[in-house]
C-alpha cells in the first residue's frame, strides 16, 4: 500500500464516488454500491462526502434519500475503537461480567501491580502474559460469551457510542485496491471465530489493550495509559476469508 494518509484516502473514496450514477461506476465500486443499496435503479446518482464527526463512519453515501455510512481502513494493526477505561469497565458491569474478571482486566491494563494505574513499576505487555497466563484466560472466558460479544461489535466496529447510524460496510485498502465486508458479515465472521486462542485479552479476533502503556513514563502519552484500545490486527485476512466461504457457498448453492 502506499503511504496516503488516513484523511486523504477517505478523500480519495469520496471523488471516486460522488456526483456518478451506479452504471458509471466500475466493477469493485459497483459491487460495493449495490451491495449496500440493493436494488436500486443504476441510472441513480451517488452523493458522497466525509463525515466530519468522530464516528465510525468515515464517508457517508447517499442515493435517492437512502443514507449508507462506511468504515474506511488501511495498513497493519488497525485500531476500531478507543475509549476511556472508565466507560470500557462500565460497559463490562453492564454486561454481566464478574468482579473478579474486571479486576484482572485492570490489573492487565495497567500492568505496574494496581488496578488504578499509579503503581511505580510498569511491564510491557508480553511480560504481563508471561508471568500471568490463567489470569487471562479467565477474562477471555468471559469475553467469548455470544450476547456480550454482539454488543462488543457494535460498540466497537458498527455504530460506536456516539454514532447516529451504524456502518453498512467496512472497506479496507485504498481506492485502486480494496476489499469490503458487510457489517451483517462482521457479525459473522467475529462470531465465527469467538473461540480462537489468544494469548492476550480479547473479543473474538478484537484484541483490547490500553492505548499506550507508556513503559518511558513520557508525560505525552501519560493520558493514553487511561484509554483502551481495540485492534483488529487480522481484518483483511478476515474479509478475504469471508468473501471466499461467500463465494464456496454461491459455487455450492449453484
Amino acid at each position: 500500500m502506499s503511504d496516503i494518509n488516513g484523511f486523504d484516502n477517505e478523500y480519495a473514496f469520496v471523488l471516486e464516488l460522488n456526483n456518478k450514477t451506479i452504471k458509471e461506476l466500475n466493477p469493485a465500486y459497483r459491487d460495493l454500491i449495490e451491495t449496500i443499496f440493493p436494488n436500486e435503479d443504476e441510472n441513480s446518482l451517488i452523493k458522497c462526502w466525509r463525515n466530519h464527526y468522530p464516528q465510525k463512519s468515515d464517508i457517508l453515501v447517499k442515493i435517492n434519500n437512502k443514507l449508507r455510512g462506511i468504515s474506511i481502513k488501511k495498513g497493519i494493526r488497525n485500531s476500531v475503537h478507543v475509549e476511556p477505561i472508565s466507560e470500557f469497565i462500565s460497559f463490562l458491569i453492564t454486561n454481566n461480567v464478574s468482579r473478579d474478571s474486571i479486576i484482572e482486566y485492570l490489573k492487565f491494563h495497567y500492568a505496574d501491580g494496581t488496578t488504578n494505574g499509579k503503581g511505580l513499576n510498569r511491564i510491557s505487555t508480553e511480560e504481563y502474559k508471561d508471568k500471568n497466563p490463567e489470569k487471562i484466560a479467565k477474562i477471555n472466558a468471559e469475553l467469548g460469551n455470544e450476547q456480550l460479544l454482539i454488543k462488543a461489535i457494535d460498540r466497537f466496529i458498527i455504530r460506536g457510542t456516539n454514532s447516529i447510524y451504524p456502518i453498512s460496510a467496512l472497506i479496507y485498502g485504498e481506492v485502486d485496491d480494496f476489499v469490503f465486508i458487510t457489517k451483517d458479515d462482521i457479525v459473522n465472521i467475529i462470531l465465527s471465530k469467538k473461540d480462537t486462542y489468544s494469548s492476550t485479552v480479547h473479543f473474538s479476533v478484537l484484541t483490547a489493550q490500553p492505548k499506550n502503556r507508556c513503559l518511558n513514563y513520557n508525560p505525552k502519552y501519560e493520558k493514553d495509559r487511561f484509554c483502551v484500545q481495540i485492534k483488529w490486527y487480522s481484518v483483511f485476512d478476515d474479509i478475504v476469508e469471508n468473501m471466499y466461504l461467500k463465494e464456496e457457498k454461491k459455487r455450492k448453492d449453484f
